[in-house]
């Protein structure tokens, strides 16, 4: 059930179908099974692919003998290095288009000389079936030579540490400087110094990774695999040697992203065997695949040094922040500058310097994850507000509304905040949504409260010089098309260009058709990454509709004999505003432009702001296009006998513009705050000297129905967002407070604070053993 609040503060005007918790037009294919996957395709005369992996976290490649595999019946192939020498796969930013250059930190496809972390591709095995693949792994003889290793970037920066990334292993840094923070700092009257940790975590969608590839008809590579981005067509023609009008992308609808499949990840495995058997080829990572292989959230280390005055202005901060990259760059440089650019949260500081840097280490490979380094930044800010607040003997609710950021001031690298900042509201709504406290139900449970506020953008980087791409189309029975490469991870991407469409052609939702990502036969739309496909395809989506209205809306003036602007269009009929009674149809009306040749679609492109890079030396320039702003608050019980945390109340309240949909707005939130508890309280890849002990989902704890309370929602509609009719996205932004809120909760319970991610039993008895002996 979903509890939500949406009061109208800012007086929006009511419209048809925006705003409105209308059924989404993906629902009934998932709730009856009918929903394909990319998982579920199969094709006549099909092969399975399985991938070998390296048992070791760094070690040189003495040699590889497949000719037992090679011997096996039922096997068609066995592809090493050696067949596609020297190819890389891109590891950089994807998705983007234009003069942008690479990063040229691209990965070895197979690895040939050298393995960096334990789980890279070294052999792929393309056979009969799933078990004579597995069969074969087993036969392939690969002789290793161990060499030293890195598990931990202080270990990795260290002078004569074994190189993982060269040339020194620092595969990133980040410097943001406003003002003097060191000059700042001395006329404060309380200075607060503390470190905050954050943890590997696994994305653990629904559906792991999956795809089946084939070479079609007309000798292109045909691709339908579960992914967040079908650019990646372009990375995988240059991986493949091929040209990009020979690579094809069908996306399938996603059964989970969180940003695990904004990277590839099958795409290049079942490619390959595709173009070397000749056959089709499928591939479906197993659980510990997943998280044995695949890319992890950045584990941080973030200390905050933050001069205060004894009312609680805050005057300088000085934050240093150290990211795990794992054996290869993917996305850290783009994760850390997310993470420097929220160092310091939604508080007004004038005084800051940030220095970042993400490091290399012989562990898994890390990139993306739904709060792209936000995230991990808020974990230590919000926890660093209420360690000042209790360094000052002040209400933390109160330190935050005397700081919090409004309209008009600048983030720490310069950027102006534009349109409403409703922070103070959205916290105190989310508090007050607690109600009374609970009742401890034994003398050794302890009951706390926490909050966190934050700030976060959505929209890609505007030095990217993103741009989406949208079609919309009537046909002559009234119902409308929409064409865009969008990829929909579950968040209801799709529905969101269709109700948009509804409410500016009058078009009832059970009346239109999305058609999406395909590379070949979409208009591109760029990645379901960064919050941006609601701004972006929604705005390119509103901009083709509007055309058609437009065309449509003039020649209905004509026949109806009104002004353009008196015209409307709802229920599928086009009447004048004031008098409905003066009306035509929808099919006539396209009837009489199609006789007289007029358009009845459009094509349009949507552009974000472009924008120049940061200045290198103090981090200065615009970054993003807009912010999303909100809080969330908890109750939470501790065992102060076990450690055992329970969460009891959960709220969530976010300034998101304007719901397009307020039920998937919702969802998304009830969704974010049960991974942001996982993230708080359980979840953990462990790795120890590069080899991952949590290897499937009997080691890595996942918090169970049982364990997530009801998040009642609250949505507050500004309507000054940048998307269509004001919306904000929502999607990453809600996920971002959960986390620290609960810290902030246990702390509050227990009187000492867990400084590392995740708040195991063990930890909190021994935050709660240290606090009794102070």
């Amino acid at each position: 059930m979903i509890h939500l609040d949406q009061p109208n503060i800012a007086d929006l005007p009511a419209l048809r179908h925006i705003g409105k918790p209308l059924p989404r037009i993906d629902a009934m294919g998932k709730v009856t099974g009918a929903t394909k996957y990319a998982g579920d395709y199969t094709m006549p005369n099909m092969l399975h692919a399985r991938v070998l992996r390296s048992k070791y976290p760094s070690a040189k490649i003495q040699s590889v003998n497949a000719a037992r595999a090679r011997a096996l019946p039922g096997v068609v192939a066995v592809l090493t290095a050696d067949d596609l020498p020297g190819s890389q796969v891109a590891t950089d930013i994807p998705g983007v288009t234009g003069t942008a250059k690479r990063a040229g930190t691209d990965a070895p496809v197979l690895a040939s000389d050298r393995v960096r972390f334990m789980g890279e591709a070294i052999a792929i095995v393309a056979a009969e079936t799933p078990e004579i693949a597995q069969q074969a792994l087993d036969l392939i003889e690969v002789e290793y030579e161990p060499l030293p290793a890195v598990y931990t970037p202080e270990e990795a920066m260290q002078p004569g540490a074994p190189i993982v990334t060269e040339p020194d292993n620092i595969v990133a840094r980040w410097r943001i400087v406003k003002g003097d923070a060191e000059s700042a700092m001395k006329s404060a009257d309380v200075i607060v110094e503390r470190t905050y940790r954050t943890q590997f975590i696994d994305h653990a969608y629904l559906e792991p990774e999956a795809g089946i590839a084939w070479v079609d008809e007309n000798g292109v590579l045909t691709i339908r695999v579960s992914t967040q981005v079908v650019e990646h067509f372009r990375s995988i023609a240059a991986a493949l040697q091929l040209p990009q009008n020979k690579v094809h992308i069908m996306g399938a609808m996603v059964g989970g992203g969180f940003g695990g499949k904004e990277d590839i990840t099958v795409e290049l495995f079942i490619g390959l065997a595709a173009l070397k058997t000749h056959r089709p080829v499928k591939m479906v990572y197993s659980r510990e695949e997943s998280i044995l292989a695949h890319c992890k959230r950045h584990p941080f280390t973030i200390t905050h040094k933050t001069g205060v005055t004894r009312n609680g202005r805050l005057l300088a901060s000085q934050v240093s922040v150290m990211a795990d990259s794992g054996a290869y760059v993917y996305l850290s440089p783009y994760v850390l500058l997310y993470a420097s650019a929220a160092a310091v949260g939604p508080y007004k500081v004038n005084h800051v310097s940030v220095d970042a840097f993400a490091v290399a280490t012989n562990n898994t490979f890390t990139s993306a994850f739904r709060g792209f380094g936000a995230a991990q930044a808020c974990v230590a800010y919000e926890q660093h507000m209420d360690e000042i607040a209790r360094a000052l003997d002040m209400d933390p609710r109160e330190l935050r509304r005397l700081n919090y950021v409004q309209a008009g001031d600048t983030t720490p690298n310069g950027q102006a905040i534009r349109g409403a900042v409703w922070l103070d509201e959205c916290a105190k709504r989310a508090w007050d949504a607690l109600g009374e406290m609970s009742e401890p139900s034994s003398p050794h449970i302890r009951i706390g409260r926490g909050l966190a506020s934050y700030m976060q953008s959505y929209g890609r980087i505007t030095w990217f010089h993103d741009t989406s791409q949208a079609w919309v189309g009537l046909e002559m029975d009234g119902s409308a098309v929409i064409r865009c490469g969008v990829p929909d991870i579950g968040g209801g991407q799709m529905n969101t260009l269709a109700q948009i469409t509804a409410e500016v052609l009058g078009v009832p939702m059970d009346r239109i058709t999305v058609y999406s990502t395909d590379s070949a036969l979409t208009p591109l739309a760029g990645t379901t990454t960064a919050t941006r496909q609601m701004y972006m395809s929604g705005n390119a989506t509103y901009q083709a509709a509007m055309a058609v209205r437009k065309t449509l809306g003039d020649r209905a003036s004509q026949h109806l004999e009104c002004e353009p602007d008196e015209v409307d269009f709802a229920d599928s009929t086009v009447f004048v505003k004031n008098d409905p009674s003066q009306n035509i149809s929808l099919t006539a009306l396209i009837a009489m432009c199609a006789a007289e040749g007029l358009p009845r679609a459009n094509l349009s492109l949507f552009k974000a702001p472009f924008t120049d890079k940061l200045d290198p030396e103090t981090g200065q320039g615009d970054l993003f296009p807009d912010y999303t702003f909100g809080a969330h608050a908890v109750e939470v019980s501790v065992d102060m006998e076990t450690g055992e945390v329970r969460v009891l109340k959960s709220v969530g309240c976010h300034d998101i513009g304007r719901a397009i949909n307020s039920a998937a707005a919702a969802g998304q939130i009830e969704g974010g705050a049960a991974m942001g508890l996982g993230y708080a309280l359980t979840e953990d890849v462990q790795i120890v000297n590069g080899v991952t002990i949590t290897p499937s989902f009997a080691e890595y704890l996942l918090p169970t129905a049982s364990d997530i309370p009801e998040t009642r929602t609250i949505i507050l509609e500004s309507g000054t967002g940048l998307g269509p009719f004001g919306a904000k996205g929502i999607g990453e932004p809600c996920f971002t407070p959960v986390a620290p809120a609960i810290a902030n909760a246990v702390a509050k319970a227990i009187g000492s604070r867990v400084h590392q991610l995740p708040l195991t039993p063990e930890r909190v008895l021994e935050a709660i053993d240290q606090s009794t002996h102070v």
